[in-house]
């Protein structure tokens, strides 16, 4: 009997200390998300399931690395948790690089004293190993958290620049008629310079909101300021819009409602709805409808002509995706904008397309976002 023991020792050692470091994961994350939400900047407010991420993951990776015999050379190794770690809190955080960092340096802490207290001393390899996946971990989290930023503030930029184009056209038509000024009566000079002024002011508020949004380290939420207002005077100011360049074109339907939105947002997915509306139907009207039921706004705008196809209504809102057989390709930017919009607004947006009755896009809004929208958002 002591024989047998003696000769399984040796064998049994190793799945022992393997299961050792696998007991530790419990205390290890418990410790390490009580002293993230403490020392943090940002962490404290995170919902758990946010804020534990890809750990319990990487923990299993560090757990295998130093388990004797596993292939596995340290917790980041064959492995993107530390990439998909630095993604996540780029989109769902207010978090910066020192944030990022300061949680795998937590990590690291957690784990030795945790070792320490179950009386597991690490050896010299074992903190090679441990330095070794912080170091790679840290170093791809932060590269796929700046990519997530930079892609971002691109997103932002493009959408901005492209949104640009709405107003600076109002201006361009409002001049150009003006150039004739000799077959204008005089109400008409002062209607079309003074919508020069308005859309040179918003092409101005535009330029400020690409300033603010490029320094805005928030993932991909947009930045709101909520106001009281009613929604169909500004349907209205968007369909005028339309119908300075297309006139008659789009049409207004639908009771006022009173609601809290951010007004400057709204506006821009308005254009980019009905812009979309312009390019891609006939030669038919732009409805416009809104419908208010259950402390719910929804927006409807509908045009007649061809109808999206079934392999393009899932991916329609996909970032720069173009449509290249379309009759106006575009570059894939204002869409994904108005979802941003809308889903900020703790809405949503959809889509309806058929042969028989054309497209409609739904803008599905609570009339009071406030209780949906993070403070500073």
């Amino acid at each position: 009997m002591s024989l047998a023991h003696d000769h399984t020792f040796p064998a049994a050692r190793p799945r022992l200390r393997t299961q050792r470091i696998a007991d530790l994961r419990e205390a290890v994350l418990h410790e390490w998300e009580h002293r993230v939400r403490a020392s943090v900047r940002g962490a404290e407010q995170l919902l758990p399931p946010i804020l534990i991420n890809t750990m319990p993951a990487f923990f299993d990776h560090l757990a295998e690395a130093l388990s004797p015999g596993n292939p596995r050379q340290n917790a980041a190794s064959n492995s993107n948790v530390p990439a998909v770690h630095g993604n996540e809190r780029a989109r769902m955080t207010s978090y910066g690089p020192e944030q990022v960092i300061q949680e795998y340096q937590i990590f690291r802490d957690c784990f030795a004293e945790a070792a320490l207290a179950a009386g597991l001393p690490l050896r010299r390899g074992d903190w090679a190993i441990l330095h070794a996946s912080i170091d790679i971990a840290v170093r791809e989290s932060i590269r796929e958290f700046t990519a997530m930023h930079e892609s971002f503030q691109r997103r932002i930029a493009a959408g901005l620049s492209h949104d640009m184009r709405n107003p600076l056209s109002v201006i361009l038509v409002s001049a150009q008629l003006l150039q004739r000024r000799a077959r204008l009566e005089p109400e008409k000079i002062t209607e079309l310079t003074q919508r020069i002024v308005d859309y040179g002011k918003r092409l101005d508020t535009m330029i400020e909101e690409l300033l603010d949004t490029l320094s805005y380290h928030r993932g991909q939420h947009l930045p709101l300021a909520l106001t009281q207002f009613d929604l169909l005077p500004l349907a209205q100011s968007v369909c005028d819009q339309v119908n300075l360049q297309h006139p008659g074109k789009c049409r207004v339907a639908g009771a006022a409602v009173t609601g809290w939105w951010c007004e400057n947002s709204l506006r821009r997915a308005l254009e980019n709805l009905l812009g979309n509306a312009v390019k891609y139907g006939d030669e038919g009207a732009i409805d416009v409808l809104l419908e208010h039921e259950h402390d719910r706004v929804r927006v409807s705008v509908h045009n007649s002509g061809p109808c999206i196809a079934e392999e393009q209504m899932m991916r329609i809102f996909d970032y720069l995706r173009r449509d290249n057989h379309a009759p106006a390709p575009g570059w894939g930017i204002g869409l994904p904008y108005v979802q941003n919009v809308a889903e900020s607004h703790g809405g949503s947006v959809a889509v309806d397309s058929a042969p028989a009755s054309g497209t409609s896009f739904i803008l599905d809004l609570p009339v009071d976002c406030r209780p949906f929208v993070t403070p500073g958002a």
